[in-house]
Formats: structure tokens, sequence, C-alpha cells
């Protein structure tokens, strides 16, 4: 599986963006998919993940209610839907992709896409 992310950029706090990664191979479909990012001098942490299936979603506390993961089976897409963005939000953006979700949630995915800039101004 191959990852694509895109959709980052620079907003005032408060404002929204939408994230998004296109997959490509035959095997997306059967994918847990997750979002993660990593600010300047702090490690990867977990965002979001969907299931292949888009039935169950996981969530770090530090953006439950504010950001929203969703995916689109028919175009090979996920989104990371990112609602009264804080100053703390600014990171990278990355998604990921494995058959596992607590492999994704624990950031040991083997299919990492590039990273995403969003920068949330005070």
């Amino acid at each position: 599986v191959q990852l694509q992310a895109s959709g980052g950029g620079l907003v005032q706090a408060g404002g929204s963006l939408r994230l998004s990664c296109a997959a490509s191979g035959r095997t997306f479909r059967s994918y847990v998919m997750g979002w993660f990012r990593q600010a300047p001098g702090k490690e990867r942490e977990f965002v979001a993940a969907i299931t292949w299936s888009g039935s169950s979603t996981r969530y770090a506390d530090s953006v439950k209610g504010r950001f929203t993961i969703s995916r689109d089976a028919a175009k090979n897409m996920v989104y990371l839907q990112m609602n009264s963005l804080k100053p703390e939000d600014t990171a990278v953006y990355y998604c990921a992709a494995d058959p596992s979700l607590i492999t994704v949630m624990n950031g040991r995915s083997t299919n990492w896409g590039l990273g995403t800039q969003v920068t949330v101004s005070s």
C-alpha cells in the first residue's frame, strides 16, 4: 500500500482543515488506516484510526470531539476533518496503514505516507 497525505496548511486557532490520504494498492480496502502527527522536538503520536469497514474508529484523547476520521473505499481515500484547531495541533501529519488496528495505533504500521504540515496560529 502506498500512501500520500495532503491538505495541510496555515490556519488560525478555532479554524478547520481537512486532510486527505490517497492510498494505492489492491489490499487497501482490507487495511486499517490511521493518522499520526509529529510536532517539532516531540515524538510522533497517534491521532485517529479507522477500520477497513469504517464501522469502528479510535481517537487520541487530545482530539476527541474535534477531529473526525472517515474513509471512502470507492475512492481509496481516508480523511481527517479537524475542527476547533488549537496551536498545539501544529505538527506534520502522516497517514499509516496496516491490517491490524493495534499495530496502527501503536505506530508500528509498515506503510507510511509522506507528511503534510499543519500550522495553527494563535
